[in-house]
């Protein structure tokens, strides 16, 4: 996969280094002298992923990493920290900026396109979700941005798997001062464990007796309800070329023994932030996508759902020799109720007749909102009969109560004509059914409103 790497760099050495081994793997790599010059291609959304240097004379690595995370419009890019400083004390100081990854020099060769590959596929599957919300904004839901960089990362729920006791009785006191902690030393019972429990994070011992934990840490991936959960590994030195491979299968992060308290901290912090700020994302996409098919008001399905719907359920009709019932109903003398009570009574009506609705129709049934003062219900295997039964009733529902409009002030009668036929020929034409069902409205409204009228095929 290929992605645009930004290496930053004051050392020219360096930066030829990187761009060398980068490109022979197929990236595109820019470069930045400074972390000004960093901050400002960061900006304009031109990398995927940086390299981030931090010894540099304008500004250290570790506050461009600051500035890059707490900015709504760059947090989302990942950041490795590749430098000489290999203390753990430097470690936690960028992992506490922000940093995705910090990588003591001389790195292999090996460990950082590994690094890279990784962090481009989160980085892709990110903008992907990132564009699909971008709808939201226009609708005026809230961006997920500015919630993410004030995220503190803290008050997850964490699975712990280890079957090591003095190693997960020590990670979960450690966790246990941020998070919720969950442990299971079994690791059949792992994956069961982590699809039922709602984590945030996963942490995997690759150590484990008699088990694979690279084959859980797969099952996870390939399991719909732990697809999208962080998986931080933990491993002995001596198996880090499995961890390389567990980059490769899907782990987000790794540790290597001894775990150092405040790294393990801050790498889960990371982990759960960018877990949250993708789940809204996918919530902002789910919102979105059903926004485009409700209607505001009534919280029905609107006509373009009504349209794209009704002719699978027609195929779905025919095929299985079922009949399909479909109902247009209008308010009556909508007009005058907008006309002698204003548009709010006019739509504290609509809302209310939504909700009878509701209460009148089946969970199978299909009701929405086809314009203005009419709406359609659609009814799936139902005949003639039955559905002129449900219209009947339904109009009674409507009929028999007052609207409350004016928060309840005022009280007022409403009735409504119902035109009523079903699709019993197979293979006729949606539009032929819609254009029955309204010949029968105009007749219902004809002979007086307020009565149910039905037409065969």
């Amino acid at each position: 996969m290929s992605a645009r790497i930004l290496v930053v760099d004051d050392v020219p050495a360096n930066v030829k280094l990187l761009e060398a081994r980068l490109s022979a793997e197929y990236f595109d790599v820019m470069t930045a002298s400074n972390g000004t010059e960093a901050l400002a291609l960061a900006s304009r959304a031109e990398c995927d992923i940086i390299l981030l240097d931090v010894m540099m004379p304008d500004m250290d690595g570790f506050e461009v990493c600051r500035r890059l995370k707490s900015n709504p419009a760059t947090h989302h890019i990942p950041v490795v920290m590749v430098t000489a400083l290999d203390s753990p004390s430097d470690r936690n100081r960028g992992l506490e900026a922000g940093a995705d990854d910090f990588l003591t020099k001389p790195v292999s060769d090996v460990v950082l396109i590994a690094r890279v590959r990784s962090l481009t596929r989160l980085k892709m599957m990110t903008d992907e979700l990132r564009m699909r919300a971008v709808t939201s904004l226009e609708i005026g839901m809230q961006a997920p941005e500015r919630s993410a960089v004030a995220d503190t990362g803290k008050g997850g729920r964490i699975l712990l798997v280890d079957d090591r006791q003095s190693s997960y009785e020590r990670l979960a006191t450690i966790l246990a001062a941020e998070h919720t902690i969950d442990v299971e030393p079994n690791p059949t019972e792992a994956l069961f464990h982590a699809a039922e429990g709602n984590y945030d994070l996963l942490i995997v011992s690759l150590d484990l007796n008699n088990f694979d934990g690279l084959r859980l840490c797969s099952q996870a991936r390939s399991l719909e309800r732990t697809r999208h959960v962080p998986i931080l590994a933990i491993a002995d030195p001596e198996n880090s070329t499995r961890l390389l491979r567990g980059l490769e299968i899907g782990v987000n992060d790794y540790l290597l023994r001894p775990i150092d308290k405040t790294e393990l901290l801050a790498r889960a912090r990371t982990q759960i932030r960018r877990r949250r700020y993708t789940d809204h994302l996918r919530d902002n996409v789910q919102n979105s996508i059903e926004m485009a098919i409700t209607d505001a008001l009534t919280g029905l399905h609107n006509r373009r759902y009504m349209e794209s719907h009704l002719a699978t359920l027609a195929e779905q009709a025919s095929t299985r020799g079922k009949p399909l019932a479909l109902m247009i109903l209008d308010i009556d003398y909508f007009k005058s109720i907008n006309d002698n009570y204003g548009h709010d009574a006019g739509d504290d009506v609509l809302r209310e007749f939504a909700v009878r609705v509701r209460k009148s129709i089946r969970g199978i049934d299909l009701a929405c909102r086809y314009g203005g003062e009419e709406f359609v219900i659609v009814m799936p295997e139902t005949d003639l009969h039955v559905a002129g039964m449900v219209a009947e009733r339904l109009r009674r529902s409507i009929a028999g109560e007052p609207f409350s409009v004016h928060k309840g002030t005022k009280r007022i009668e409403v009735t409504i004509s119902i035109g009523l036929t079903t699709l019993e020929q197979k293979g006729e034409a949606v539009a032929d059914v819609l254009k029955r069902a309204d010949t029968a409205l105009y007749r219902a409204k004809h002979d007086g409103r307020n009565r149910v009228v039905s037409q065969a095929a």
